[in-house]
């Protein structure tokens, strides 16, 4: 028996299929994979989190995307839905797509058990090729904890993690700070 190879889809297919879809999906090298819902503690970490860089940037020239913000990746052709992403000054879309994203500033992750090694491993991976972007931020929806990745100026990324709800994290890149008592407000361990 003859294996058949799986059709794969173009990116421009990709959109247009995306447009009329009731679920999001992410895409990559021609294959497209469906996004799964989100649990209560993912949903209060996410509302927290923009609601508090909502209101820090809210005289500046930045934007809270949450998980709806659809991002390319344009080196690798990869479309990707950040749980929550900052952009700043000249917010860049494709072009007549006012819902993919280009040069993202800060992309935030809540971890869950189904994604957290795609989230740490590949994903990373993938969002370092994005220039704009200065910092990944993983958040924990189990136990107290908010790691950050920051990109420096030889273009290393360099880790830091916060475990204490008493203590906060920086996000220089966007001068905000996130408080983690702020962040795990109501969230059941």
């Amino acid at each position: 028996m003859i294996a058949q190879e799986k059709q794969k889809m173009t990116p421009e297919d990709y959109l247009e299929f995306e447009k009329n879809s009731e679920l999001k999906h992410e895409y990559f090298d021609g294959e497209i994979f469906a996004m799964v819902g989100a649990r209560k503690n993912h949903n209060r970490i996410s509302s927290n989190v923009s609601r508090i860089l909502g209101n820090q940037l809210l005289n500046r020239s930045c934007d809270v995307f949450i998980s709806d913000m659809r991002v390319k990746i344009a080196e690798i052709e990869k479309y990707t839905y950040p749980d929550i992403v900052v952009a700043c000054d000249k917010i860049e879309f494709i072009e007549e797509e006012l819902d993919s994203l280009l040069n993202p500033v800060v992309i935030i992750e809540i971890l869950s058990d189904s994604t957290e090694s795609y989230d740490r491993g590949l994903k990373f991976t993938h969002y370092r090729l994005i220039e704009s972007l200065q910092e990944y931020i993983l958040i924990s929806q189990y136990h107290c904890q908010v790691e950050r990745f920051k990109r420096d100026k030889e273009g290393t990324w360099v880790y830091s993690s916060v475990e204490d709800i008493n203590l906060s994290v920086k996000i220089d890149s966007i001068n905000c700070e996130l408080v983690l008592s702020e962040v795990y407000h109501r969230v059941e361990f």
